[in-house]
């Protein structure tokens, strides 16, 4: 699902906020609406679809618990969801890790792969956006904000792969997720 008018977008922001007033309609109509979106998030980050449908059952136990938390003045219904499930992707991506990834080069062949249930998600207008503030980025940072956003790497494990000081890679990301929001924001 594509959040593309304001008014869609406060149609979710209301199904969420009467979702964390423990309304059942609201909330299966937030999950109809929504499901296929952050499935794709999922799959795209955790690329093994059981786990996929594993962290997508997570993340609705989660709303259903925490959405009377969200707040439509900090961010909209839709931004809240994708975070949501990125970080419960990023906490089964680190449980599960065997080993670091060794080759930060694939990190682009793993990120180019559609899957097919969110291929609309990938080519939506946000996601578009969001590919081209990326691109704005130098290519050190960009690589290492696709590193801990796309696979869960950690400061530290990025920090050695550059060999820098754990510092520097802090002062990277976020000196990036401040661009990107300004970017993202125009």
């Amino acid at each position: 699902m594509s959040v593309s008018s304001p008014a869609e977008r406060d149609e979710l922001n209301h199904l969420l906020q009467q979702s964390g007033r423990n309304d059942q309609h609201a909330f299966a109509e937030l999950y109809r609406r929504t499901s296929s979106k952050l499935f794709g998030v999922c799959l795209r980050m955790l690329r093994d679809r059981g786990q996929a449908e594993e962290v997508l059952q997570e993340i609705y136990a989660t709303v259903w618990r925490r959405a009377a938390s969200f707040d439509a003045a900090k961010a909209s219904a839709i931004t809240w969801l994708v975070t949501l499930s990125r970080n419960k992707a990023i906490d089964r991506l680190r449980q599960h890790r065997e080993e670091p990834m060794e080759d930060p080069s694939m990190l682009d062949e793993t990120i180019d792969e559609q899957p097919t249930p969110a291929a609309d998600a990938e080519t939506s207008q946000e996601h578009r956006r969001l590919q081209h503030c990326l691109d704005q980025l130098e290519p050190q940072q960009q690589r290492s904000v696709r590193e801990a956003f796309f696979t869960g790497a950690t400061y530290n494990e990025l920090a050695t792969r550059c060999k820098v000081p754990l510092g520097t890679m802090k002062s990277w990301i976020r000196r990036s997720l401040m661009q990107l929001r300004t970017c993202l924001d125009q």
